[in-house]
């Protein structure tokens, strides 16, 4: 596996960004999905990464910079024929050591609720993520939970 800077222009990661946004509505109420379109991670203020296995990309992960001490975990997807083989994990660390020499002090993140949802969950709370307030435009709901790490 390498991990480096995702080419959005490459069709793999093209589809695999699209599965993720499919999913997340798929595995949402109405209006809480909240998963970057291609447009959206091609913003200034977003940082993509992919895992590569071969020639296929296996992974995907990015970080928001919300403001000069804070960002955001966004788009982290396994492709399904690369599940539990630690693709996440290398791409969050990778996302966490990056936030870190940014300068971050913190790094948060939205996510749902339930079992789709579980996996994601119990890696960024064993990287020390934890449930906390509602940052930027989120609001909490029944189904809707921010994390946050400090990275000081």
């Amino acid at each position: 596996m390498q991990i480096g800077r995702a080419d959005l222009a490459d069709r793999q990661v093209q589809d695999l960004i699209a599965f993720h946004q499919r999913s997340m509505v798929e595995g949402s109420p109405p209006g809480h999905s909240f998963a970057l379109d291609l447009s959206g991670l091609q913003a200034s203020d977003v940082t993509m990464w992919a895992a590569y296995c071969g020639d296929r990309v296996a992974a995907i992960g990015a970080m928001k910079r919300l403001d000069d001490k804070r960002g955001e975990v966004k788009s982290m997807r396994t492709h399904p024929d690369f599940l539990r083989q630690g693709l996440a994990a290398a791409l969050l660390d990778t996302i966490i050591d990056h936030a870190r020499a940014q300068g971050l002090s913190v790094i948060s993140l939205e996510t749902g609720s339930g079992p789709l949802f579980e996996p994601a969950l119990r890696l960024y709370r064993k990287r020390g993520f934890v449930n906390g307030a509602a940052f930027g435009d989120y609001v909490l709901t029944d189904f809707n939970q921010c994390l946050h790490l400090a990275l000081d």
